[in-house]
């Protein structure tokens, strides 16, 4: 067998289209609308009725008919020099040509007078008519929008109890290591797990749903065993550590045992080259992260999104921003660098190691720097962060 270390790395964007490729969206489930929030709408949403569905007030005031001043009586119907009390959202009466706002209005001896200063009211002034905002069967949400409270609000406007939504991509958890300690702080030779507490949140961020986690020793049987469970039938298998080619990485001689289909073996980037995406025989997918904490989310943020996204139905698109300084590339390489905003400007974290996380704390993003490097002021691709 060729040693896996012969492969070619893939070049980022071409690893990224790959991710794509490898997932199609999932089936759709109805949710209440309560729960819907940063779900994936699975069809279009149209309105189930005219919103609003009856001509109703703008405004606090009288619904008055003809001109005035007015006779202020108590009837859904108005004619002529009557007018009625309102409120806000209320029923027009039939024979209503205007509302008149409470400030603008002066009612003595139940007769009601404009003291309005610009004219109040034009005829139709304030009214709210049937269908304005939208019509029964007009498309008011796309498929595939990612919701967001006011698309629920709409919905809800809209008539609808619930909506039917993408499946959440449901991932497990492979967390590897016999040196990492879960609290506390590590002797020399120890490093503190930083990926238990961390990762989970951000799959779900990126809309997928964590139903497994589990921590096994860095183990040629147990990872294969490990490999072998789908109890849990998740559709991705995220991994952390065992990438490399050490002694100690057993990932990818359990896949080959496994007999799975490599579609990543390395990516051409720095830091997380050595993150890996294979699926196994049985359609799981895995996704490979090394073990240092940057480059675990580098290779996250490379390949989950555009993964996850897909599965969803969605695309997972890459933002743009001008450099403030040059910044130096890698000859056959991307680098990928947490920036911060310094007057809209992007100015590179000098925490660039890939065990370090000071960096993406406070990022604004990350930059991929090609391997020609970048100008002063030239504009450069970036990743968005999901808590960004």
């Amino acid at each position: 067998m060729t040693p896996v270390s012969h492969f070619e790395p893939l070049d980022w964007h071409e690893a990224r289209a790959v991710a794509v490729a490898a997932a199609s969206a999932l089936d759709s489930e109805s949710v209440a609308l309560d729960q819907a929030v940063g779900r994936v709408l699975a069809n279009d949403l149209r309105a189930l009725m005219d919103v609003p569905h009856y001509v109703s007030s703008a405004m606090d005031g009288w619904a008055v008919s003809g001109a005035g001043p007015w006779q202020l009586v108590d009837n859904p119907v108005l004619g002529p020099g009557l007018a009625s009390l309102i409120v806000t959202g209320g029923v027009i009466p039939a024979g209503t040509d205007a509302v008149l706002r409470s400030e603008s209005g002066s009612v003595r001896d139940d007769r009601l007078e404009s003291v309005s200063s610009i004219g109040e009211p034009h005829p139709g002034q304030h009214l709210r008519g049937a269908g304005r905002e939208a019509r029964s069967g007009e498309l008011v949400v796309g498929a595939t929008t990612l919701l967001n409270p006011a698309h629920i609000a709409l919905a809800a406007g809209c008539g609808h109890d619930a909506l039917g939504v993408i499946r959440r991509p449901r991932v497990s958890l492979l967390l590897t290591g016999d040196e990492v300690d879960e609290n506390g702080i590590p002797a020399p030779g120890r490093v503190r797990d930083s990926f238990g507490p961390q990762l989970p949140a951000v799959l779900r961020m990126l809309g997928a749903e964590v139903v497994s986690r589990r921590r096994i020793p860095d183990d040629f049987t147990a990872t294969v065993e490990a490999l072998r469970d789908s109890s849990d039938s998740a559709e991705v298998i995220v991994t952390t550590g065992g990438t490399g080619d050490s002694a100690k990485d057993h990932l990818r001689a359990a896949l080959d045992s496994l007999s799975a289909d490599f579609l990543i073996r390395r990516i051409a980037m720095r830091p997380g080259g050595p993150t890996m995406l294979a699926r196994l025989p049985d359609g799981r997918l895995l996704l490979g992260l090394p073990g240092n904490p940057l480059a675990a989310m580098m290779g996250l943020l490379t390949l989950s999104m555009p993964l996850l996204a897909a599965f969803q139905g969605r695309t997972s698109e890459v933002g743009f921003v001008a450099s403030a300084a040059a910044l130096e590339g890698r000859a056959g390489t991307s680098i990928l660098a947490p920036f911060r905003l310094q007057q809209q400007q992007a100015v590179a974290s000098p925490w660039l190691g890939s065990g370090m996380m000071r960096g993406l704390a406070d990022a604004a993003g990350v930059l991929v720097i090609p391997a020609h490097g970048v100008r002063p002021g030239e504009v450069v691709e970036t990743l968005t962060l999901p808590w960004g």
